[in-house]
């Protein structure tokens, strides 16, 4: 048997368990909807710091011992808040407003910090005494960011930091660390003198290339090495490792990505190897794409590609894109890049359109040479087509031409989903002669400008003007493809698809002359989302006197798609009174 003593020691043992679950549950339920509720009392300049990181209590305090730790914890995490906004000596208090049965925390921040002092010094190679490195040195003092007289702040102070350390590493030196930094703060006064040294390192300069991933290729066969803009011996710099990079990922569609880099080692500064970690890319691929235009409505694609074509490394493109106005299938190989960054292509072209009341169909075959660089595109090159032209209403003809082609490009984007300063210009001229395969001489010259100018932080004008003309004695034998016809999106917004040329029966079918221009003013109310007003003017003709600039002008919306900004405009053509919706992508070129 159990001892007496066990019984009456459970028996006391549950007895304070209950008193005490009656005093825990029962009691505070009346305290609780006497307890004062917390609020927060705060300058303008503090306010919105304090409600983003200082958590008020979710419940109301119960009692006067949550009350007073609240309070401690209040004043010291508040102080903390404020010291990195810069206020080094506020007063942080609490008062019960009885009658109102609130706590109130008031806050009230004291003077806000400012830089008194500005101390940046370096050691290493880029503290040499050497009038090129003092150069460099006032340049990157200048560029400090937290200035005399600015507001200290801690999340300024650490951005200030990093800027200056990226700038340093930039060229030459990446390597280089911070060896020490300090905030020293005189909160009586209000004043933070500010001190950081930096060790450059020794100066670094480019060695070999080092390239791994390389599985269905060599080297050789894709040219690798001729895609990088500096040579062994050169002085180190972050931005050609990056247009070496880009380069690789742009220009050579066997690669899937490239990934190009320096491990900083300061033993191997005098050639330091540059590391490219290659993936290549599937050598087949089937793509199927869908969209919308409102110049050629509804779209279709299906895309196959081949980036080892006869085992040469070769790029071969098939596409079959049907559209509502317009259907297109292409056969197309790009020969890989030389050491210039040029390529060989060839294409042959199968198109039929039916547009304003002219229906073509086209065979055409091409060779052409390609030189792409970051800002500029050139190509020059043959083409033969053949066109059976069927105007409604007139005589269908049979056009057949020789034509040599060139075109130059010249652009400076600086960002392709987000234009804000930007331009491009365009420059084309064919010509061929009734004596090499023609049925016509001519030839044609073309010319387009786009300006894209910031306007504040968030608005862009954006200007663009384009004209050309057909040096021939009579358009007839020339392909459409070498006249001009105007109207619709990057046109004459307003008015239909390629809608503005020459009458013949009852179609509309190109000309000699052509101008056109816009100018649009967008606005970016939100990140993603915009308003644009615009005006569009232009005509196509048989010739210059002839031309009736026909005006449209309307009001969009833009949204900043992954694939870029994507607009939705409702126009108004003023010759016909008429109005259009024009959906499209916007692209520079």
């Amino acid at each position: 048997m159990h001892p007496p003593y066990r019984y009456l020691s459970s028996f006391v043992i549950y007895a304070l368990l209950s008193l005490y679950s009656h005093a825990v549950f029962a009691q505070p339920a009346d305290e609780k909807n006497n307890a004062p509720k917390v609020s927060l009392s705060a300058p303008k300049a503090v306010k919105a710091l304090l409600n983003d990181h200082f958590e008020l209590p979710q419940t109301p305090l119960s009692d006067e011992t949550a009350q007073r730790a609240f309070i401690h914890r209040a004043k010291r995490e508040i102080t903390d808040l404020l010291a990195t906004a810069g206020y080094f000596t506020p007063t942080v208090s609490a008062k019960l407003q009885s009658q109102k049965n609130k706590l109130v925390i008031k806050v009230e921040p004291g003077p806000l910090a400012r830089v008194d002092k500005v101390a940046i010094e370096f050691e290493g190679d880029l503290a040499i005494d050497e009038p090129k490195r003092h150069a460099r040195i006032k340049q990157l003092r200048e560029s400090w960011s937290l200035k005399k007289k600015m507001p200290f702040r801690s999340a300024e102070w650490e951005e200030a930091k990093a800027t200056l350390i990226s700038e340093v590493t930039h060229d030459e030196y990446p390597a280089a660390y911070i060896v020490e930094s300090q905030a020293n703060v005189d909160p009586d006064n209000a004043r933070v003198q500010l001190s950081i040294v930096i060790d450059s390192g020794p100066a670094f300069y480019f060695g070999d290339l080092v390239i791994s991933g390389l599985q269905r290729y060599s080297e050789e066969e894709l040219n690798l090495r001729n895609f990088a803009p500096f040579r062994p011996g050169d002085p180190y710099r972050r931005d050609l490792l990056v247009a070496f990079q880009t380069a690789l990922q742009n220009s050579t569609p066997q690669l899937s990505s490239a990934a190009v880099s320096v491990d900083p080692d300061i033993s191997k500064h005098k050639a330091v190897p540059v590391k490219v970690v290659i993936t290549e890319q599937k050598a087949k691929r089937f793509a199927f794409g869908g969209g919308y235009s409102s110049n050629n409505g509804a779209r279709g694609e299906i895309n196959y590609r081949d980036y080892n074509f006869l085992d040469l490394a070769w790029n071969m493109r098939t596409i079959l894109r049907l559209e509502q106005k317009r259907q297109t299938f292409l056969f197309g190989v790009d020969t890989l890049p030389n050491y210039d960054n040029a390529r060989f292509s060839f294409d042959a072209r199968l198109q039929q359109t039916n547009i304003e009341n002219l229906k073509t169909k086209n065979q055409r075959v091409s060779l052409s040479r390609k030189r792409e660089t970051k800002t500029m595109f050139h190509q020059y090159g043959v083409s033969w087509q053949r066109e059976n032209k069927q105007p409604s209403g007139a005589i269908s003809q049979i056009n057949e031409t020789l034509a040599l082609n060139w075109q130059w490009r010249y652009h400076l984007i600086d960002d392709p989903v987000n234009l804000r300063n930007s331009r491009v210009t365009d420059l084309r001229v064919s010509g061929a002669s009734q004596q090499v395969l023609s049925d016509q001489s001519f030839i044609q010259t073309y010319a387009r400008q786009q300006f894209w100018w910031p306007i504040g932080k968030r608005d862009v004008l954006y200007l663009r003007g384009e004209t050309g003309y057909t040096f021939t004695e009579s358009t007839s034998g020339i392909p459409q493809e070498f006249l001009f016809r105007a109207g619709g999106i990057q046109s004459v917004r307003g008015y239909d698809f390629l809608s503005l040329g020459v009458p013949e029966g009852n179609a509309i079918v190109g000309g000699r002359a052509m101008a056109t221009g816009t100018l649009e003013y967008t606005h970016w109310f939100l990140q993603n989302w915009g308003a644009a007003l615009f005006t569009d003017v232009g005509d196509a003709a048989d010739n210059w006197k002839k031309l009736n600039p026909n005006l449209g002008y309307g009001a969009g919306v833009r949204w900043r798609s992954p694939a870029g900004p994507i607009a939705l405009d409702l126009a108004r053509g003023h010759a016909t009174g008429t109005l259009h919706v024009h959906f499209s992508i916007i692209v520079a070129y």
